[in-house]
C-alpha cells in the first residue's frame, strides 16, 4: 500500500520543483512485492522474495525534460535529489514536445480499479506457495521413463502506484497476480530433446487454476515426439491461443505513436483503411472488471476509455501518447492498449482443426525476425500436420514467411477460445493460404 506519507511527499516534491524553475512536473510513487519459488525435479531450486518502495520523477525545465528515479523517501535527501535533477535537466537538449497531457485527456476521479487487487496475497503462508510447486512437479515426475526433468515454478506479485501532476492529475491504482507454470523435457530418438510448457495466472488467488498444470505439460511434450519436416507448400495455418498474440504484436507495434513518428511502421497512413479480412474486430475494453490490464488511466493519467482498435478489418486507431502527438501534430489517443478483446467465434480450437482437410497447428514460434517498415515476416514454427481433420504428425524445423498485411487479410475464423489469463484475450486463428517451407 502507498502509505499517506509518500502521497504527501510526491504532492510536496510537484511544489518545490516549480519553486526550483520547473514549469511542469509529474511524480509517481510505487510500492511493490515479488515472491518466486521453482522446484526441479522434486529438489528446490529457487525461492525469491523481493520489496520495493520507488520514487520517479517527471521534470519540465526550460524546454528540456529528464525522468529520474530514487528509492530514497526522505524530504531533505529527496529535495536535494530535485535540485541535482533539475541541473542535469538543463543540460539536455530543448524538446517542445516533451509536455504533460492535455488535463481535459485526464482522469478525473480517484476510485482505482479494486477489485483487481486480492487482499488474500497479505495472509498467505509460505507453505502454501511451496506446495503448488511442489504439487505440479509429483503430477507427472518419473511417470514416464523418457522424462528428462520437470521444472514447475509458483510466482505472485503485489503492486500499487500513485500519480501525480502539476496539471491536476491525481490517481492511484492496486494490483496483484498469481501465476504457476511447469515446463518438461523428454528424450526422443537420436539427439532430440523435446521440451513443453503450461501455465496459469490470475489476479485472484481463488481463481488460480492450482492442479493438472503439469500432467497438460506431459501432454504437450509428448505430441511433440517424433517431430520431422514436411513438404513445403502453403497451408492453412491454425495458431493456437497460446500463440495467437505472435502475429498481432508486430500489428500493435506499428500501431504505436513512436513507430509512427520514427516512420518504422508498415501502417503508417493507414487510419479508415483494410489492413485485415472482416473477420478481424479488435477492441480495447479497460474497464472490464477483474480482468488482466484492465485500469482507469494509462501511464500519463490520460483516461481509458472502450475504443474499436480494428473493425471489420479496418484500422480504427493508433496509440498516440502526448509526445507522439505532438511529434506529428495528431490527436493524442492513449499511450498503449489495456485489454484487447476480439471477436470470438463459435468453435474451440478441436472444431477448427475438425474443419480443415490439410493445415497446419502451429504451436510455437522458434525464432524468425519481421521488418516493421515493411510487414515481411519469417519465423521458425513447430506444431501438428492436420489431415481430414485429425492432429496426424508433429512437425518441426520449418519457416513460415510472408507479410502481416496479407497474412490478415487471409484470416478466416476465430475461435470461442480467448486467453483468458493474459490482457491479451487473443483466440486461436485460422489463415488460409500461408507459405511454410520445409523439405
Amino acid at each position: 500500500m502507498i502509505e499517506q506519507k509518500h502521497k504527501d511527499l510526491a504532492q510536496h516534491i510537484l511544489k518545490f520543483a516549480q519553486q526550483n524553475g520547473c514549469s511542469a512536473a509529474r511524480a509517481a510513487v510505487y510500492a511493490g512485492t515479488e515472491t518466486s519459488l521453482a522446484y526441479r525435479d522434486q529438489q528446490l531450486e529457487k525461492l525469491q522474495q523481493a520489496s520495493e518502495n520507488r520514487l520517479l520523477v517527471y521534470l519540465f525545465v526550460d524546454g528540456r525534460y529528464g525522468v529520474y528515479s530514487t528509492n530514497r523517501m526522505e524530504r531533505k535527501e529527496v529535495e536535494s535529489f530535485i535540485k541535482n535533477a533539475i541541473d542535469s535537466t538543463r543540460c539536455i537538449a530543448e524538446d517542445p514536445c516533451r509536455t504533460l497531457p492535455q488535463a481535459d485527456l485526464c482522469y478525473k476521479g480517484k476510485d482505482a480499479i479494486d477489485d483487481n487487487f486480492d487482499k488474500t496475497i497479505e495472509t498467505l503462508q509460505a507453505d502454501d506457495k511451496l506446495l503448488l510447486p511442489k504439487a505440479t512437479v509429483e503430477e507427472v515426475f518419473q511417470t514416464d521413463p523418457r522424462i528428462i526433468s520437470v521444472t514447475a515454478e509458483y510466482g505472485d506479485s503485489s503492486s500499487f502506484n500513485y500519480l501525480i501532476d502539476t496539471n491536476g492529475f491525481e490517481g492511484e491504482a492496486a494490483r496483484t497476480s498469481f501465476n504457476l507454470s511447469a515446463s518438461i523435457s523428454l528424450r526422443d530418438a537420436g539427439d532430440a530433446r523435446p521440451e513443453s510448457w503450461w501455465y496459469d495466472s490470475s489476479l485472484f488467488w481463488e481463481k488460480l487454476q492450482k492442479e493438472g498444470i503439469g500432467k497438460i505439460a506431459l501432454e504437450r511434450v509428448l505430441r511433440k515426439l517424433g517431430q520431422e519436416k514436411i513438404k513445403s507448400g502453403k497451408y492453412t495455418m491454425v495458431l493456437d491461443n497460446t500463440v495467437s498474440r505472435n502475429v498481432l504484436s508486430p500489428i500493435l507495434s506499428a500501431l504505436n505513436g513512436n513507430s509512427l513518428v520514427q516512420k518504422n511502421s508498415f501502417l503508417i497512413n493507414m487510419l479508415g483503411k483494410k489492413i485485415a479480412s472482416e473477420v478481424c474486430t479488435l477492441i480495447d475494453d479497460p474497464h472490464i472488471p477483474k480482468v488482466a490490464g484492465s485500469r482507469r488511466f494509462d501511464n500519463e493519467g490520460v483516461a481509458t476509455k472502450r475504443r474499436p482498435v480494428i473493425e471489420n478489418g479496418v484500422l480504427q486507431t493508433y496509440f498516440i501518447d502526448t509526445y507522439s502527438a505532438n511529434k506529428l501534430g495528431a490527436e493524442p489517443t492513449i499511450s498503449s492498449p489495456s485489454v484487447l478483446t476480439f471477436t470470438h467465434g463459435e468453435k474451440g480450437l478441436s472444431g477448427l482443426v475438425g474443419d480443415l482437410k490439410n493445415g497446419i497447428l502451429v504451436t510455437g514460434f522458434n525464432g524468425g525476425n519481421s521488418n516493421s517498415s515493411t510487414g515481411d515476416f519469417s519465423y521458425g514454427v513447430e506444431g501438428l500436420l492436420i489431415e481430414n481433420g485429425q492432429l496426424v504428425k508433429p512437425i518441426s524445423e520449418m519457416n513460415v514467411t510472408g507479410n502481416f498485411l496479407t497474412l490478415w487479410e487471409r484470416l478466416v475464423a476465430a475461435g470461442n477460445d480467448p486467453d483468458e489469463t493474459s490482457s491479451w484475450r487473443i483466440p486461436s486463428l485460422v489463415f488460409e493460404g500461408v507459405a511454410f517451407s520445409g523439405l
